[in-house]
């Protein structure tokens, strides 16, 4: 399909930079399988589903993957080395990451960064790494000087909230985003990321879809910087997704597969759960369990076999997330229910108000 068919204006005051508070009073724009519109709130969420539904979170942990730091140890370049900013998107094994660097132009296979600054220091003041190699636009694999557990904690000493370039580009990252930009569920680092759709999710949320007869279940797909970039080909078949690492226990196919043959839905929060779900799933809808990396993309045209009802946020135009939201509700619906909910004031991208989408009646 046409990547120009998943475009629209999006006035630049519609984009939220902070969170509702408390987080559940976010609005929520209930888009029903018939594409009727209604404008509610996301602590209304129980009163549209129903007992036996299933509730799916993404339990990934987002790191500090942002670092900032100075490229080193060039004898024939001037004493003051050019600035480095790192955003670390998926790790390769105990000391190696690939990361996206500005500004790559600087970088050369074996040249050395040292990250750190004066206000935040890690075991020894600073954190190395080695430029292994260098790819397109941006991407680099870089290789720490510590390993395991210790390069973890410096990462986590010297890193920010790696917060989504348009809300980083118009303020800077501060302590509440150190909390507001994970889900109440974060539990297994790994995403550069936040699974956004959970981070409108309180106690008091949980509680309510409990006593409604609503369990939850959780899975981990550790989201990617991937998630950010808008499509650039012309048309759809020349995006090429990057690969996100995912798992869903035995334990938890089993009970989504039980409750499912009982006639409970399975209600996906966030399109990394829905996008993990459909990983999973054979033909029949049948989820089995899994441990791999998922690079599937969901455009118009795809046949869901396991997800009923997505809870998302609002997307970026021209993004692989809005692509599958018009595939869940159907293109048309969608723009309907965006250009409504820019009209009606609601807040985009991730710190915004949710969507609650039934799949489109076949």
């Amino acid at each position: 399909m046409r990547t120009d068919l998943f475009d629209f204006e999006l006035p630049s005051a519609s984009i939220a930079l902070r969170p509702a508070r408390p987080r559940d009073a976010a609005r929520m724009l209930v888009v029903q399988g018939d594409g009727v519109l209604r404008d509610r709130l996301v602590s209304d969420l129980p009163q549209w589903l129903e007992p036996g539904d299933q509730l799916v979170v993404n339990d990934t942990k987002v790191i500090s993957a942002q670092l900032s730091g100075r490229r080193i140890g060039r004898d024939t370049e001037p004493k003051i080395e050019p600035k480095i900013e790192a955003t670390l998107i998926k790790r390769l094994d105990g000391s190696r990451w690939q990361a996206l660097v500005k500004p790559a132009k600087k970088l050369s296979p074996g040249d050395r960064i040292r990250f750190g600054n004066e206000g935040k220091v890690c075991l020894l003041g600073h954190l190395d790494a080695e430029v292994e190699a260098k790819g397109f636009e941006g991407e680099v694999t870089l290789s720490f000087s510590f390993h395991g557990p210790a390069l973890d904690q410096a990462i986590a000493d010297l890193g920010q909230p790696p917060l989504p370039p348009y809300i980083a580009s118009k303020r800077a990252p501060d302590d509440r985003d150190a909390a507001d930009y994970q889900t109440m569920f974060a539990a297994n680092e790994g995403a550069v990321a936040a699974p956004t759709a959970g981070l409108h999710f309180t106690p008091a949320l949980e509680a309510a879809l409990r006593a409604h007869g609503i369990e939850l279940h959780r899975l981990t797909l550790h989201v990617g910087a991937g998630t950010f970039l808008p499509v650039k080909a012309d048309d759809t078949s020349g995006h090429k997704m990057h690969a996100e690492w995912g798992f869903v226990s035995a334990a938890t196919a089993a009970r989504l597969n039980a409750a499912r043959a009982n006639g409970g839905r399975i209600v996906a929060v966030g399109t990394t759960s829905l996008r993990l779900l459909e990983s999973a799933a054979a033909p029949d809808g049948t989820i089995a369990p899994f441990e791999d990396e998922t690079s599937i993309f969901i455009t118009p045209g795809y046949r869901f076999r396991a997800v009923d009802i997505l809870l998302t946020n609002f997307h970026l135009p021209r993004s692989t997330l809005f692509m599958l939201v018009a595939a869940f509700s159907g293109l048309e619906t969608m723009m309907r229910a965006y250009a409504h909910a820019i009209q009606s004031d609601y807040r985009f991208y991730s710190y915004g108000d949710a969507c609650l989408l039934f799949r489109t009646r076949e």
